[in-house]
């Protein structure tokens, strides 16, 4: 299998065997896999709730920069690109323009 490059470009979606939900015993975002549960940081919730399979890498960085204006663009996407880079090294996010 290929290992899938996150850049500024790319149109990312969950894999098809990720949930991520809002579990209300937790009262927390969680996202699960077969025996395996992880629960994202704020950040990496409102990211990922960004992610649509059809939106681009560029646009979510786009629209975050917008949200947080204090911050550098430059940083907000090198932080963006790390998180869902590490996240696609893990099989959890998959190209969304392609099954």
């Amino acid at each position: 299998m290929d290992r899938l490059v996150v850049s500024a470009a790319s149109i990312l979606r969950l894999a098809p065997h990720i949930v991520f939900r809002f579990d209300e015993t937790r009262q927390r975002w969680i996202m699960m896999a077969p025996e395996r549960l992880m629960l994202p940081d704020e950040q990496a919730v409102e990211i990922l709730q960004l992610m649509d399979g059809q939106t681009g890498v560029g646009t979510i960085i786009d629209t975050l920069a917008a949200r947080y204006s204090q911050a550098p663009r430059e940083l907000i996407a090198r932080d963006v690109t790390a998180m869902l880079q590490d996240l696609a090294d893990k099989g959890v996010l998959a190209d969304g323009v392609t099954d």
